[in-house]
């Protein structure tokens, strides 16, 4: 019986490792309409970071990851995408803390989280790795100094 549950987990966990991107629509910070399944289809990896303007992990994790993006992108080629899921009566904070941090991430703004139930995101920060064929190769719930050094071997 236990080698029947393993197998199942083992299956599932391939499953979800190979799924795609959900058929979602989201708009940035400029009103700008992104289909999110398209996301992966650039050829390069693509990490999505779920985060809310009053999360302190997330903002510790999107500033660490600040300090090592433009090496990522360099070594890989990664585009980096944060889902804000503020409701909509937060999302005018969005947009000056990105520019108040320099951020160059590409935006979305989830205020209904469409796209936080369709990839069963329970907790924030909550953090994939999809890989240049669209599969997700890695994901993370919470966030301890020193994630991103984790979170750099799965893009390499």
């Amino acid at each position: 019986m236990k080698r029947i549950l393993l197998s199942l987990f083992a299956t599932l966990c391939c499953l979800f490792s190979m799924a795609a991107l959900p058929q979602v629509t989201l708009s940035d910070m400029d009103g700008n309409q992104v289909e999110v399944s398209r996301l992966a289809q650039s050829g390069k990896p693509v990490i999505l970071s779920f985060f809310a303007t009053w999360c302190k992990p997330c903002m510790r994790e999107l500033k660490a990851i600040h300090e090592l993006y433009p090496d990522w992108q360099d070594e890989t080629g990664v585009e980096m995408y944060i889902i804000s899921v503020d409701q909509a009566q937060d999302i005018r904070k969005v947009k000056p803390l990105v520019n108040g941090n320099g951020w160059e991430y590409h935006v979305l703004l989830d205020p209904n989280g469409t796209l936080k139930r369709a990839m069963n995101v329970q907790n924030i920060p909550h953090l994939f790795v999809i890989d240049s064929k669209g599969r997700t190769v890695y994901n993370h719930t919470g966030y301890t100094d020193g994630d991103e050094e984790e979170l750099r071997r799965h893009l390499q």
